[in-house]
């Protein structure tokens, strides 16, 4: 069974279905539009804090680039907090920190989702040490060396509101997405994220309102002028 279809938190079977399909395809093609002056393959996504949605929203997005025919590779970051592994229900007894300590090899750790055409990396076993991990030149070397492989590599971080491990992390990716939880942050949250991607020279793609309620008959109106 697809992964995917089996998650409640991807709402496959509500009514919106049609408008997050939209949505993603228009986040998609405004990613495309970002790569056609620089050579974007790394795209990290963060938030300020923690159950904004995220790995929700990176888990999407990959879909939607892997529909397209793309090599896609999702990474999970978030040593702190992970959740990729439960969205795709996976084990994640090996993953990204295995790779790290040099316990295991990439190849022993990526699981493939033959249904989307996706690969996935999960965290891996929770380390004391998330931000030092992080830092080592190992994930960097990683991170290069999948660029030669895919052709889209969607990594999950921690909050950056919270912890600096997602700073570190921007600091050596092609590009940020940033999510915000519609009515569930405050101004000055974003804003202490934002300053803090931009002292790591982060190089911000955009910015994502999740949960957003929309009108029904608003996106009727749409669909009747497409």
């Amino acid at each position: 069974m697809n992964p995917i279809l089996k998650n409640n938190n991807f709402n496959r079977l509500n009514n919106n279905f049609d408008q997050l399909k939209e949505a993603y395809k228009s986040i998609r093609t405004n990613i495309q539009f970002s790569n056609v002056d620089e050579n974007i393959k790394s795209i990290l996504v963060t938030s300020s804090k923690q159950n904004e949605g995220k790995s929700v929203v990176i888990s999407n997005l990959a879909e939607s680039f892997s529909s397209l025919e793309k090599k896609i590779i999702i990474i999970d970051a978030d040593l702190r907090n992970p959740t990729i592994h439960k969205i795709f229900g996976l084990s994640n007894e090996l993953g990204l920190t295995n790779i790290i300590t040099k316990n295991k090899e990439l190849e022993d750790c990526v699981y493939k989702d033959e249904v989307l055409g996706l690969d996935i990396l999960t965290s891996g076993t929770i380390p004391p040490n998330p931000s030092e991990l992080l830092h080592s030149e190992k994930v960097k070397e990683l991170i290069d060396n999948l660029k030669k492989e895919y052709d889209y590599i969607f990594i999950d971080s921690p909050p950056i509101g919270i912890v600096t491990d997602a700073g570190i992390l921007a600091s050596f990716s092609d590009g940020v997405i940033f999510v915000v939880g519609s009515d569930e942050v405050d101004n000055k949250m974003v804003k202490i994220s934002k300053d803090r991607l931009y002292k790591v020279n982060a190089n911000i793609l955009g910015v994502i309102l999740n949960k957003y309620k929309c009108n029904q008959n608003e996106y009727n109106y749409y669909k009747e002028t497409d």
